[in-house]
């Protein structure tokens, strides 16, 4: 029989008779992949398009008050997120699509600005597959690439890192926070190793913006990526922060916008709505954190009490205030992701950028976690517009489909 946590849910107790006829209205957990946009950034956005629509490279007056609401914008997003573009040594953000286009500039960048000559980079086992892949770009151009490892909850190996910096080294690349686990990692203690021995560290902070306090001049690091769809803010615009004197070479070609590093035609509208997305989440942060850590212990132990064996991932490492990663041992984690999207409940394998292939986890591989593990475990982050009552009733829906499926 299945195993309720207080009242079962509404819908299910008037309709149990399979997954196909559990009420469809959908609760969104998975908030890692793309969070909702709030309604005060999309009246920003269509403000800004309705007053500023000129080119902000144009040089008539339209484009130049374009020009002053963008650089306005991108002056305030660094200032909130810890960077200076001002001053003799003044830090630069470059806006680009998102998170992966930052990443790809970043790592690809900066190898291509380094001085001929062998060459390594360093990149964490539990990377995005949009760190992983230029790194692998580089390993085709001639590059040596060592993946750094981590342990069973998914922490780096600091002395790992500290062996690896040696020569020929020429960069580093370790993401802050896990888009899958929710791990944090100590990117402050790892930039202070990489700038003595003269290596610049990327991170990619995409997961960690609008959960944990940032500040890019603290944290040490040479660039770092975000994406904006992550906090709330516009998908379509994200940003690399540079700091200043780290050179970059452009992957793109064919304009001057952004001193050539990111040629083409800024949006001013994304650029707006990024920025309200982080002055809004500048003012409810540490209530968010706090709302956010709440809702996940309910929600974990509400599993645990629900499903005997189960296996939270990384239970024992800092992690994100909003992200679970779910083992549930006995089923198929592809098989449970379809029904639970069956009924309501939407969550993911991973990433967002391979949820489509069928593939093991490789965040979970690189843990060292046995297959069995990997294999049936599931991905739940939360979000600024989730509620209890809908945790509640996510509860109820996934035990029912857990002990449907067992039988």
């Amino acid at each position: 029989m299945p195993i309720w946590i207080g009242v079962e849910p509404h819908g299910l107790a008037r309709k149990r008779q399979g997954v196909k006829n559990l009420p469809m209205n959908d609760i969104y957990l998975d908030h890692n992949a793309t969070t909702t946009t709030r309604p005060e950034v999309v009246e920003a956005i269509a403000r800004a398009m309705a007053d500023r629509h000129a080119n902000p490279a144009s040089q008539h007056q339209p484009g130049q008050r374009a020009r002053r609401v963008l650089e306005d914008a991108r002056e305030r997003i660094a200032e909130i997120l810890g960077a200076h573009l001002s001053g003799v040594k003044a830090d630069r953000l470059i806006f680009t699509s998102g998170g992966t286009e930052a990443n790809n500039l970043a790592i690809l960048g900066i190898a291509h600005a380094c001085q001929p000559g062998p060459s390594r980079i360093i990149i964490s086992a539990v990377e995005h597959s949009s760190g992983i892949q230029p790194a692998e770009r580089l390993l085709e151009e001639g590059w040596q690439l060592d993946s750094l490892g981590v342990d069973g909850e998914g922490v780096v190996r600091i002395e790992q890192f500290r062996g690896l910096l040696a020569p020929p080294t020429r960069l580093a690349s370790v993401l802050w926070a896990n888009h899958d686990t929710g791990v944090i990692q100590p990117i402050a203690e790892l930039a202070r190793l990489a700038r003595e021995a003269g290596i610049p560290l990327h991170t990619d902070a995409v997961q960690a913006i609008g959960k944990l306090p940032v500040h890019f001049g603290s944290l040490g690091v040479a660039s770092m990526s975000i994406a904006a769809h992550k906090f709330q803010g516009p998908l379509g615009i994200g940003g690399l922060l540079l700091r200043h004197g780290v050179a970059v070479d452009p992957l793109l070609f064919g304009g001057s916008q952004q001193e050539g590093l990111r040629p083409g035609t800024e949006s001013v509208p994304l650029a707006v709505g990024m920025l309200t997305a982080l002055e809004l989440w500048q003012r409810e942060q540490e209530a968010h954190r706090r709302r956010l850590a709440a809702l996940s212990a309910r929600f974990e132990n509400g599993l645990k009490a629900g499903y005997p064996g189960l296996v939270v991932n990384s239970a024992r490492a800092p992690r994100l205030p909003n992200t679970s990663n779910i083992a549930f041992p006995g089923l198929e984690g592809q098989v449970l992701l379809v029904a639970l999207d069956l009924a309501g409940v939407a969550c993911s394998v991973g990433s967002a950028c391979s949820s489509g292939s069928t593939e093991l986890s490789p965040t979970l591989l690189a843990m060292g976690l046995p297959k069995s593990i990997v294999g049936c475990s599931l991905r739940f982050s939360l979000g600024a517009t989730t509620t209890e009552a809908e945790i509640d009733e996510a509860l109820g829906r996934i035990l029912h489909v857990c002990h449907e499926l067992r039988g």
